[in-house]
């Protein structure tokens, strides 16, 4: 399969640069798979989609304040966007600009950072601080990481709520999965009252997912790790509702590639790790049977993960290109129908 088999025109005016006040009250255009049919709704009305032979599953992953600007000894600015902690103490992977060379530091506030490695934009960093002392940094500091397409001129305050699942726990996200933005308190409650189970797996996601596909032959692009962890609960909660022919839905696209990589054959094996998992077109789904995501850049590893579900051996549509395909019908059809696309834009339901 080919990069330029997955591109659309989007014009500029439908990207979302802030999420819908209420949270919630977004868009959810519904996509048939097998009829090929489309509804437009909105968020909110899910409840009415799913019943109690369904099973959600969420990625409680939590954003956090991952840009911090400091200076160098000669007082030149520095920018940093914390990836992940290499596992060692005090130590942690970035990205930034103006990044000195190995052994030199960086002054962030009253803390110091010296340099361990360094490739390109690319380093490893050793804080000179206690764990204690680095969580203050990040929280009184630190800025949320928002998509390089969002221009936003939001206080950092207001984004670390917009940015955030109501349902975030465990912190180690870049970005958020955004697909569960559209989520209250009272919309789980609902699908809870009507017997929807309610699972969780957990991946951090990276700036990774913001990266376009490199090559033109898919089989070259290099996927990028992301953290994960499926429990054995969960993973047993899930398999037991697989048997009884429960219908798997899954939040987002993290979600699904957690689902895809732990699963042989239709059964879940509990994991902890980092997965590389990239789905695209002609692959077939083992575990996951429906999918709840945003609108997705063209040329995307995310836009080909949505094409492969809703395209053979998964339907009875072969996969040509995106513009002729369900999701390119679907995508035209949003697009007409002022739907608000990425991070911050409105949700599909595909079925």
């Amino acid at each position: 399969m080919k990069r330029s088999q997955l591109f659309y025109e989007l014009p500029k005016e439908r990207i979302a640069h802030s999420p819908l006040n209420p949270r919630g009250s977004s868009k959810l255009l519904i996509i048939n798979r097998k009829s090929r049919n489309l509804l437009d709704k909105h968020f909110y009305d899910l409840p009415s989609f799913v019943t109690s032979d369904d099973v959600l599953v969420l990625n409680n992953t939590k954003v956090f304040p991952a840009r911090l600007f400091g200076i160098d000894a000669n007082k030149k600015p520095v920018e940093l966007l914390l990836l992940n902690p290499t596992g060692k103490k005090s130590e942690w992977i970035a990205i930034g600009k103006n990044i000195p060379q190995v052994n030199k530091n960086i002054y962030i506030e009253n803390v110091k950072a010296r340099i361990i490695s360094k490739a390109g934009r690319t380093a490893t960093l050793l804080f000179d601080c206690s764990n204690e002392v680095f969580k203050q940094l990040l929280s009184q500091y630190g800025h949320t990481p928002i998509p390089p397409y969002i221009h936003s001129d939001s206080s950092e305050r207001s984004l670390r709520e917009k940015y955030q699942t109501t349902y975030a726990k465990r912190t180690g996200s870049v970005a958020a999965p955004t697909a569960g933005l559209h989520f209250t308190d009272n919309l789980l409650s609902k699908l809870i009252e009507k017997g929807v189970q309610i699972e969780e797996i957990t991946l951090h996601v990276g700036m990774g997912t913001f990266l376009p596909i490199q090559s033109e032959n898919l089989k070259e692009h290099k996927m990028h790790n992301e953290r994960f962890t499926l429990s054995k609960i969960t993973a047993q909660n899930l398999n037991n509702a697989k048997q009884n022919g429960k219908r798997i839905i899954s939040v987002g696209t993290t979600t699904t590639r957690v689902l895809e990589a732990c699963s042989k054959n239709g059964v879940l094996t509990s994991q902890s790790g980092e997965t590389d998992i990239f789905i695209y077109p002609p692959y077939k789904f083992d575990f996951v049977d429906a999918l709840i995501t945003n609108f997705h850049l063209p040329g995307s590893t995310l836009l080909a993960l949505v094409s492969a579900l809703a395209s053979s051996p998964n339907t009875n549509d072969v996969f040509f290109d995106f513009e002729t395909s369900l999701m390119g019908k679907a995508y035209s059809h949003a697009i007409e129908n002022n739907y608000r696309f990425y991070s911050f834009g409105d949700a599909c339901f595909i079925e």
